[in-house]
C-alpha cells in the first residue's frame, strides 16, 4: 500500500486563472476566497482569476494567493473522498512550508493568509533594497558550487536535486557565479525571473521584520510530520518551528533532503497541493520510483480522487 506524502507549491507556480474553475464548481473553495478577501482586505480573488500578470507576481500578492489555492486544493480532495486520506508527512518549498503547516493544524488559515502577504511585502522591501538575482545550476556537484560561491560572493538558495542547485546573492555575484558555473562544465544554468536574492543574506531585513509578526501568532504542534525546509528534518515543537520559519527567509531551502526524508518515513506515492507540476518534476529526479500526483483544477482533482479514494 503506498504511503503518501503532501507536498505544497512555491512562489513561481502562479498562473493567471488558478483556482477559478474549482470555486465556481465547489461551494467551500469558493468560500476560501471569499474569506480570503475579507482578511486582506483586497479582492485577492480576482487577482487569482482574472490578473493582471503584473499584480499575481508581486510577492505581497503571489505569496498568499498559491496559499489559498493550494489550500482549496487540498479542501475539495477532502470533500470529494468524505475523510482526510492517510498521510505519512508534508512539506513545501518555501512559502508551500507554510501551506504544509496550515494543513498540519500549526497555524490557522487566517493567520497563515496575514503572515504570507507580510512576508511577501518584507521580502518586496528587502529586493528593493539592495539589487539581488538568482541562477539555477544543473550539473555541478556541491563541492564546486560551493567554491564557486567563494569566488563570487554569493550563497546556496536551493538544494534542489542532485542535479540541480540554485544560487542567490548581489546581481554582479549572480552574473560571475554564472560564468564560473559554465566554466566548470555545467550542463546548464538559468536566470531566474525573481525580484531579488531570495534565501540568502540579502533577505536579512526581512527576516527580522517577520519575526516581529511571528512573536504575536500562536504555533501548535503538528497533527502530521512537516519537514522543515532549512533543517530537512521534521519540525518541533512550536516555539522551534517559529524559529526555524523566521531563518527560512535567509537560509537554504534543503528540498532534496525533505524528499529524502519522506522517503524514508514511508513515502511513495506524492500528491502535490497548487498550481503548477514543478514539485512533482523535482520529487522525480530525486526518487525516480516516486509516484506524482497533483491537483491544481477541477481535471488533476477527478484524475487524482479515485487514487486517493481507494
Amino acid at each position: 500500500m503506498a504511503g503518501n506524502a503532501w507536498v505544497c507549491a512555491g512562489q513561481g507556480a502562479q498562473f493567471i486563472g488558478m483556482g477559478k474553475d474549482l470555486a465556481d464548481r465547489f461551494a467551500v473553495c469558493a468560500d476560501l476566497f471569499r474569506r480570503a478577501d475579507e482578511v486582506l482586505g483586497f479582492k485577492l480573488s480576482d487577482i487569482c482569476f482574472t490578473g493582471p500578470e503584473e499584480s499575481l507576481t508581486k510577492t505581497s500578492y503571489c505569496q498568499p494567493a498559491i496559499f489559498v489555492v493550494s489550500v482549496a486544493c487540498y479542501t475539495t480532495l477532502r470533500e470529494l473522498v468524505g475523510r482526510d486520506p492517510a498521510v505519512t508527512g508534508m512539506a513545501g518549498l518555501s512559502l508551500g512550508e507554510w501551506t504544509a503547516l496550515h494543513l498540519a493544524g500549526v497555524v490557522g488559515f487566517e493567520e497563515t493568509l496575514r503572515i504570507l502577504e507580510a512576508r511577501g511585502r518584507f521580502m518586496q522591501e528587502a529586493c528593493d533594497e539592495q539589487a539581488g538575482a538568482m541562477v539555477s545550476v544543473i550539473g555541478l556537484p556541491l563541492d564546486a558550487l560551493r567554491g564557486i560561491c567563494e569566488q563570487s560572493g554569493v550563497e546556496i538558495a536551493n538544494l534542489n536535486s542532485e542535479e540541480q542547485t540554485v544560487l542567490s546573492g548581489p546581481r554582479a555575484g549572480i552574473e560571475r557565479a554564472e560564468q564560473l558555473a559554465r566554466a566548470a562544465g555545467a550542463k546548464k544554468t538559468v536566470l531566474l525571473k525573481v525580484a531579488g536574492a531570495y534565501h540568502s543574506s540579502l533577505m536579512r531585513s526581512a527576516a527580522d521584520k517577520l519575526r516581529e509578526v511571528l512573536a504575536k501568532v500562536v504555533f501548535r504542534a503538528p497533527g502530521i510530520p512537516v519537514w522543515a525546509n532549512v533543517t530537512a528534518q521534521p519540525h518541533g515543537d512550536p516555539d522551534a518551528i517559529r524559529q526555524a520559519m523566521i531563518r527560512q527567509v535567509t537560509s537554504s531551502v534543503l528540498w532534496a533532503g525533505c524528499v529524502n526524508g519522506l522517503k524514508h518515513g514511508g513515502a511513495t506515492r506524492y500528491v502535490e497541493f497548487g498550481p503548477g507540476r514543478v514539485l512533482s518534476g523535482l520529487i522525480k529526479r530525486i526518487d525516480s520510483q516516486a509516484e506524482t500526483l497533483n491537483i491544481q483544477d477541477v481535471v488533476t482533482l477527478e484524475k487524482t480522487k479515485p487514487v486517493l479514494a481507494g
